[in-house]
């Protein structure tokens, strides 16, 4: 009989162990603090603010021919060519110390500016020193956001205009599945020393037109799994631990009656 009480104890603690375990899964990105109410208030800057760091890439156009800048032939050591024809967008990186290459000017200081300031300042070098008249273009082209959880379309995704919302991203990549929960979807931002949790309810209508869904690079949206989802979830963990716990459990239980005949 001491026995049989042990493998319950054995059997009890198991499970406590299983419903821990699947406890701390569910709890991915749970902020127990909301403070969507102080950063709500605040309209976050469209990334026709965002100042260009190092590292950033750079797509930089003459819309005067609709071309790229540069034109360098890979099969050949020539100098590249302004406003020459090519196929395919030129891309820059910005360099560590904030510069960024470009063909018959060297190397311009960009890092620090907004999108609109750098484009101003290379048309006008371009003006000054190469080019009639230049219609300069440049986009940031490595900026972007990433969206896990209960959503059809997990992973990275470019923002290519300056004002995206968190609705208009949902849609882009496929929608909510059956199982997300529309009241707790949060979008984390911030630095890794500081970041900081917005907390969205997708069910109130004027979530839409809140200023916090203004997307900004680096923000990170996770999607929360509804109540009965994680129900369900947690009764399949639980039967999938189970079900070898109770065939052992009866072996053990079989064995134990057979020996004390």
């Amino acid at each position: 009989m001491r026995q049989l009480i042990f493998l319950y104890l054995i059997l009890g603690v198991i499970l406590i162990c299983t419903s821990c375990s699947d406890k701390q899964y569910q709890a991915l990105f749970q902020e127990k603090k909301s403070i969507s109410d102080t950063l709500s208030t605040k309209s976050p800057l469209p990334l026709s603010e965002y100042h260009i760091k190092s590292q950033d890439i750079l797509e930089i156009r003459n819309l005067q021919n609709n071309k790229s800048i540069v034109d360098l032939s890979p099969s050949t050591n020539a100098t590249p060519s302004l406003g020459s024809a090519t196929t395919q967008p030129e891309t820059f990186q910005v360099e560590e110390d904030g510069t960024v290459a470009l063909t018959g000017l060297g190397h311009v200081h960009v890092a620090g500016l907004t999108r609109f300031e750098a484009q101003k300042l290379i048309e006008s070098l371009y003006h000054n020193a190469l080019l009639k008249d230049p219609i300069i273009a440049l986009k940031i082209v490595n900026l972007k956001v990433t969206i896990l959880g209960e959503i059809k379309g997990q992973g990275n995704y470019a923002l290519t205009k300056d004002k995206i919302t968190l609705v208009e991203l949902i849609g882009e990549a496929g929608g909510l599945t059956d199982k997300a929960n529309e009241k707790n979807v949060k979008i984390i931002r911030g630095t890794e020393k500081n970041p900081k949790v917005i907390e969205i309810d997708l069910n109130n209508i004027r979530s839409i037109n809140d200023p916090a869904t203004i997307l900004q690079s680096g923000d990170i949206i996770y999607v929360a799994q509804n109540k009965r989802a994680a129900r369900a979830d947690n009764l399949q963990n639980f039967s999938t631990v189970f079900q070898p716990v109770l065939l052992l459990f009866n072996t053990v239980l079989i064995l134990y009656t057979l020996i004390h005949r």
